[in-house]
């Protein structure tokens, strides 16, 4: 098959440029700068690029909202949106990129990389950095840099879609193998759960007091055994996963705990079975709570607050948007799957707005971890997908091949 025609050591360039930028969730506006440098740079018309306000109304604030691009086509045709997000984890704080072979890693061993999801990124302004200099047609085109999507998708979830108006295709770029379509992704809930006990002097009078710790234990241990924590299957039911992820409370060993705090999740494609989840696990805290009392009949309670993080979603395998991805990873001679994720995705959100997404992969390896890498052939290859896909399908067709070693 033919591959799209790129700058090679101009696109890596990029993704070395954006990697080596500090950009924590909530501290996105440095690499927004440079993105629209660069995106100016390419030929975009200052006055199509601008922010949405998503930092206004997610929790932590934030220095700016989603990044939001528009290229009016040349020619008639679908609007196709690409996107990715800009933040990266803590562990990518100072992250130094260096070629290594075929791979870039972080020159600092405790560092991680920041592929994820700067190369996304990296590859979308490579996509429209071609394809203008080029001067090929093209239908509308938008983009959409987000904020925020490691602490729960916040960027595409507060995203202000009508800024972005009517989308007929949509492509995430984000963690993966190129040849990976994410067609599909799990809903995810959160919960916090305060449980309160009652103190006492836990040698003088035990007796007299009811230890939130052993109310905790409890709950858990029931669901554990009942097969409400971990992978949940339930025949008749469905599946899911839930977990209990973060507990703390206590003071001193010779208190009875009366405060203990929790956080817990469940995930499911099924939302009635997410939602049979989430009540199993309140059944339990509460069931627990009622049962632990002190000498004179004081029970425990227990406070529970849940928010939906994302939805599941799930496009056909005839879905136009899955076809044109499907069409454009073929292009660069790559082989493409579907794939369904127990996992959340900025895409999550974009089709919860209804824009239909599907996600690909950019090459990351070791996501979060201080071994990151990214596969410079992949995420190369992830350029010429993303620039296939702005290209009208005779265009991408009738490119002519071109042997290309790998930059650096």
């Amino acid at each position: 098959m033919p591959t799209i025609e790129i700058d090679t050591p101009a696109a890596l360039n990029r993704f070395l440029t954006l990697a080596a930028i500090d950009g924590i969730s909530g501290k996105e506006r440095d690499v927004m700068n440079r993105i629209i440098g660069l995106l100016r740079t390419a030929g975009v018309d200052e006055r199509r690029i601008r922010f949405d306000d998503a930092n206004c109304r997610s929790p932590i604030g934030g220095e700016v909202g989603n990044l939001i691009v528009d290229l009016p086509g040349t020619v008639a045709g679908p609007t196709t949106l690409l996107s990715a997000h800009a933040d990266t984890v803590p562990i990518c704080q100072g992250s130094t990129p260096v070629v290594d072979g075929d791979s870039v890693k972080s020159v600092r061993e405790s560092t991680g990389l920041g592929a994820d999801d700067r190369a996304g990124c990296a590859a979308i302004v490579t996509a429209v950095t071609e394809l203008l200099a080029s001067g090929r047609p093209h239908a509308p085109i938008k983009l959409l840099f987000c904020i925020q999507e490691e602490i729960g998708l916040c960027g595409a979830r507060y995203l202000d879609a009508k800024l972005l108006g009517p989308i007929d295709r949509a492509f995430n770029f984000d963690g993966g193998r190129v040849e990976k379509l994410t067609l599909g992704a799990t809903g995810g809930e959160r919960m916090t759960i305060v449980i309160h006990g009652v103190p006492a002097h836990a040698g003088v009078a035990p007796q007299t007091g009811a230890s939130a710790i052993v109310m905790a234990a409890r709950a858990i241990d029931g669901l554990y055994r009942d097969g409400w924590l971990g992978a949940v299957q339930k025949p008749g039911l469905g599946s899911g996963t839930a977990n209990v992820g973060v507990i703390s409370g206590g003071d001193a060993t010779n208190v009875i705990t009366p405060l203990v705090k929790l956080r817990a999740e469940a995930r499911s494609h099924d939302p009635a079975m997410r939602s049979r989840i989430v009540e199993e696990i309140t059944k339990a805290f509460r069931s627990a709570a009622a049962e632990i009392a002190t000498d004179t009949g004081v029970t425990g309670r227990v406070e529970i607050d849940t928010s939906v993080d994302y939805e599941a979603f799930r496009l056909p395998p005839d879905h136009p948007t899955v076809l044109a991805a499907d069409r454009a990873i073929r292009a660069v001679g790559r082989e493409p799957y579907g794939e369904v994720t127990n996992g959340g995705l900025d895409a999550n959100w974009l089709n919860r707005h209804g824009i239909p997404a599907v996600t690909l992969g950019c090459g990351q390896c070791d996501i979060h971890t201080a071994e990151e890498t990214l596969s410079i052939p992949d995420y190369l290859d992830a350029c010429r997908v993303a620039l296939a896909l702005l290209l009208p399908d005779e265009s991408a067709a009738a490119e002519p091949h071109r042997d290309e070693s790998s930059a650096g």
